[in-house]
């Protein structure tokens, strides 16, 4: 309310065509682009397999993480949301993923980690925040809160409707409990699905209209595809990335050098092994998150 949220404030002095944008399309359905990458897989394993003769364990979805916090601390603008048609810049970096709750077991059912990253982690950091998300969802003696909540609307019937319904008035004017916005993984910067994991190939999948997501990034499983390299023919191996974007946060230049940004560290993932130089923030908005772990 009045410009500020649990998880927002209001950007000012925008471009006027950015900002009619969301009059224009007021929901995210209206506003969703699709976008396609093919990650360099041989490039990225044999990095992950170098980093380990280093005692350092890197996983393929984690270095997207990563490159992700990375650019997102060059181009803040990619971090804004739509709320109610008005622009708002998120006051953290967070990304959403589903995992299985005991590993490869498709039967064990699935949970959600939601994490919070500093716009001045490297690449371990990123790995350890993950390692530690993905080890507390797991947790048997605990409960995730998506989950509980979850069971607690549908043991009464009708109660889902209402609370959503509520909550989406309350989230519209800015007054939704902050307890809500911290444990739904709706309200992330980047939702990111890894099918290759239950043998899916990769998708564009929707952003919601519930919640602020503004990116979905949907990795898949690993491709063939011919190339031409030193003048002959192969068939070389990539990681497919379906990416879909909310259009309305900032204009196509801002979208353009961030994902270029992105696509070289995914590339040379050795960047991301030491802090940036630089950290931007929206006007009036930065946030910070204490390290974990240890980093070499």
């Amino acid at each position: 309310m009045f410009g500020r949220r649990h998880d927002g404030r209001r950007v000012k002095g925008m471009d006027p065509i950015v900002r009619i944008t969301p009059y224009l399309m007021p929901m995210r359905c209206d506003a969703q682009v699709f976008l396609q990458h093919k990650i360099d897989w041989e490039a990225m394993t044999r990095y992950i397999a170098e980093q380990q003769k280093k005692d350092q364990r890197l996983t393929h979805m984690q270095i997207i993480i990563a490159a992700y916090v990375r650019a997102v601390s060059q181009h803040p603008e990619i971090n804004r949301f739509i709320m109610n048609k008005q622009v708002f810049a998120r006051n953290n970096c967070s990304v959403a993923f589903t995992i299985l709750k005991h590993g490869q077991d498709a039967d064990s059912g699935e949970t959600t980690v939601k994490l919070k990253f500093d716009l001045t982690d490297t690449l371990y950091d990123v790995r350890d925040r993950f390692n530690a998300g993905v080890e507390a969802a797991r947790d048997e003696t605990t409960s995730n809160f998506v989950d509980k909540l979850a069971s607690f609307v549908l043991g009464v019937p009708g109660l889902a409707t209402l609370i959503v319904a509520l909550v989406r008035l309350l989230d519209r004017y800015g007054i939704a409990p902050g307890v809500l916005i911290e444990g739904l993984p709706f309200y992330v910067g980047m939702f990111i699905t890894n099918n290759a994991s239950i043998g899916l190939h990769h998708v564009n999948h929707h952003i919601y209209n519930f919640g602020n997501v503004s990116l979905f990034f949907g990795m898949g499983l690993v491709e063939k595809i011919a190339v031409v390299e030193k003048g002959e023919t192969r068939m070389k191996r990539f990681l497919p990335v379906g990416i879909t974007a909310d259009e309305r946060v900032c204009g196509g230049a801002i979208y353009a050098r961030f994902f270029a940004d992105m696509v070289r560290y995914l590339d040379h993932p050795e960047l991301l092994e030491v802090p940036p130089e630089t950290v931007h923030f929206d006007k009036g908005v930065e946030y910070h998150e204490e390290k974990i772990g240890k980093t070499e």
